[in-house]
């Protein structure tokens, strides 16, 4: 089986969608742990699959034994390998921690859950492992799909934020083809290999520009980059806990690593590809500042939370579109130390009993005390987001100025430094509430009765997430 490491990542949570709906109806706890077990699985053949290809260079599987470009290829290589990696094990750590959750569940609507999960798992690890764009474009939207199912599953808002959240997802997904269909007119090959090698020798022309631009657009609604990002406030703020901690996490990154992979591994550096990264350079620039005023003007934590993706994610777009080793370096730690911090973040806030803490700021008032291992978590995937020592943040943020000092580019690295300020701002507001502002149920004893601590289940995954920000700064030079 060892030889099939590659389509095992994606085949155990796919699988496992099937069976956890069947198993369900003989038994609930067997339900909930194939959908433990699967992210699990496919965790452990993403490991050993990396392992495989930092040892022995890229992993070219050639799926029923058909060779590209006519057969579907999966590329295990440190950077397709390492996203993988993080997925699953992002999946994982929330699969367990949705338990709790879904307890209040009936047994049939829980192991529905699961199984629009396990899908979406499947379809953002195929977007990681896919060697084809036209099977990056179906995964892309196996996973788009069961989003929309999870993010809405809470109902009342939801549907309606969910219902625009499609809308917007399907023009993505039609730019992106159509600007796949031009490259395949020019070239007649989706192996993004092949790809590569025809579009170098075909040189650029107006095809070329139409579908670099179509396909780059498509991947910036999807990443929700500034100004295209309106659809993704009011969708992570009513969607169930477990679910915008996974997709606030990964989701987004996992498009950001497609696009990385179709401008710097598909596409030519031909004119249309270089004026496609000026702009989003100038694109990333406004995201970052906007984000973090717009995440600045929020008393709701979990839509501050979300303007704050939107200026993190101009800072991945930006060390995109600078280009040199160092702003790319910090670009990918970024997205890896984003997507934990955030998962982290967005989980300590779903933890919290909703009898005894509100969503609001004020409600954080003297946190500390409620949940002390819950909060300490929160701090320091925040303090990551802000950008200080020795967390993931700081190192990624320090490669990008580094990066656009290299371009000589002063102003982008001017701007880094004011959103960092501004990041300071609006989380040291919230950190401040939390260990400092007195907790105003302290001194009802009728509140005190009501109130609890959060599940062990649930609260495993944050500290999990919380120590891994530490962990992924102190070892930053190693990854």
């Amino acid at each position: 089986m060892s030889e099939h490491l590659p389509i095992l990542i994606v085949v155990c949570p796919l699988a496992a969608a099937l069976l956890v709906p069947l198993a369900a109806r003989l038994s609930p706890r067997l339900a909930r742990g194939i959908a433990i077990a699967a992210p699990a699985g496919a965790l452990v053949c993403a490991v050993a699959a990396l392992r495989v290809a930092l040892d022995r260079g890229p992993w070219h599987y050639h799926l029923g034994g058909w060779a590209p470009p006519w057969g579907i290829e999966y590329v295990v290589d440190p950077l397709g390998g390492g996203m993988a990696t993080l997925v699953a094990l992002l999946a994982l750590l929330v699969a367990i921690y949705a338990g709790p959750y879904l307890r209040a569940r009936s047994a049939f609507r829980a192991a529905i859950f699961d199984s629009l999960f396990l899908l979406l798992t499947s379809g953002l690890l195929g977007i990681t492992l896919t060697g084809d764009l036209f099977n990056l474009y179906v995964f892309l939207e196996i996973s788009s799909l069961a989003a929309y199912a999870l993010l809405a599953s809470s109902g009342e808002r939801a549907v309606v934020a969910t219902f625009r959240y499609l809308l917007i997802g399907t023009i993505a997904a039609s730019f992106y083809l159509l600007g796949l269909g031009y490259l395949y007119a020019l070239t007649g090959t989706l192996n993004m290999g092949d790809l590569a090698i025809r579009l170098a020798e075909a040189g650029g022309g107006s095809a070329m520009t139409v579908g670099v631009v179509l396909i780059v657009v498509g991947l910036a609604i999807k990443m929700a980059v500034f100004p295209l990002h309106g659809w993704m406030p009011d969708a992570y703020t009513y969607a169930p806990p477990p679910v915008t901690m996974f997709i606030a996490a990964v989701m987004s990154k996992v498009s950001a690593y497609a696009l990385l992979r179709v401008l710097f591994f598909v596409l030519p550096a031909t004119g249309a590809v270089e004026t496609a990264l000026a702009v989003l350079s100038w694109v990333a620039t406004g995201g970052v500042l906007a984000g973090s005023i717009l995440a600045l003007a929020q008393t709701d934590v979990r839509r501050m939370l979300v303007y704050s993706s939107v200026g993190q994610m101009g800072y991945v777009v930006l060390g995109l579109s600078l280009g040199n080793a160092t702003a790319l370096t910090g670009a990918l730690l970024h997205v890896v130390g984003h997507a934990v911090a955030k998962g982290c973040l967005f989980g300590a806030v779903g933890s919290l009993p909703r009898q005894t803490m509100q969503a609001e700021i004020a409600g954080f008032a003297g946190a500390s005390r409620r949940a002390p291992l819950t909060m300490a978590a929160f701090t320091v995937a925040a303090l990551s987001l802000v950008g200080l020592p020795p967390t993931a943040g700081f190192f990624s943020k320090w490669y990008l100025l580094q990066g656009a000092l290299e371009a000589d580019a002063w102003f982008f690295a001017a701007v880094l430094l004011m959103s960092s300020l501004l990041s300071a701002v609006y989380f040291f507001r919230v950190i401040e509430r939390i260990y400092f502002a007195d907790d105003p149920g302290a001194a009802d004893p009728g509140a005190s009765r009501h109130r609890t601590k959060p599940s062990l289940r649930m609260l495993g995954p944050v500290i999990t997430l919380g120590a891994a920000v530490l962990l992924i700064g102190i070892l930053n030079g190693r990854l």
